[in-house]
């Protein structure tokens, strides 16, 4: 694929993902793209079919996963998500470096496309400091932030298999982190931005 080698970004919830990558997105305006992923559930009030997600039937989306059209996809509570190779495209295109947020089952499924991708894990200080985090949210039930957390200690071992990601990214001090970040993106973001200035 032409364009900027895509990023993708794996890490459990709590870790600091959304924090890294709104600085990212704030200090290299027009760099990042965010490729939309494609779903079968209905839209929520206020989300709109190809901002927020491309809404599609259960049907059109098998169909699409066995024509080889998705790079990875998932089911959630019932749902199908998935992250087609036309809207990574679409973001590369643009002359973007294109962002995939995506769990540890999807780097895996990634892992056997031609995507190439720039992997970047990015890990709470410790298990206790995460827990912190979600519990800081008051956004979780008891049960559901257990969950979370075991969920997040098996991604954590997962991530440290030799090879499946070319950084990680402990975010215990977010300066630290941040900048630790930006050292791995920044030959695709001199690339990026050296396109759109020609």
């Amino acid at each position: 694929m032409a364009g900027p080698r895509p990023v993708v970004l794996s890490g459990p919830s709590g870790a600091g993902k959304s924090t890294l990558l709104k600085r990212l997105l704030k200090e290299f305006e027009g760099v990042f793209g965010f490729s939309v992923s494609h779903t079968t559930r209905q839209p929520r009030p206020g989300e709109s079919n190809g901002k927020d997600y491309h809404f599609v039937t259960r049907e059109a989306m098998q169909k699409g996963i066995q024509d080889g059209e998705f790079i990875e996809h998932a089911v959630f509570s019932g749902n199908m998500y998935g992250t087609s190779k036309a809207a990574v495209q679409a973001v590369q295109a643009m002359n973007q470096i294109c962002i995939l947020d995506i769990d540890m089952q999807g780097v895996k499924n990634i892992k056997k496309t031609d995507l190439n991708p720039i992997y970047i894990s990015v890990h709470p200080p410790s298990v206790e400091i995460l827990e912190k985090r979600l519990r800081d949210r008051k956004t979780e039930s008891e049960e559901s932030l257990q969950k979370r957390l075991k969920a997040a200690i098996e991604d954590i071992e997962i991530s440290k298999e030799p090879g499946l990601f070319d950084a990680v990214v402990v975010n215990d001090d977010l300066e630290e982190a941040y900048s630790k970040l930006k050292g791995v993106l920044a030959e695709g973001i001199k690339m990026a931005q050296t396109s759109k200035n020609s």
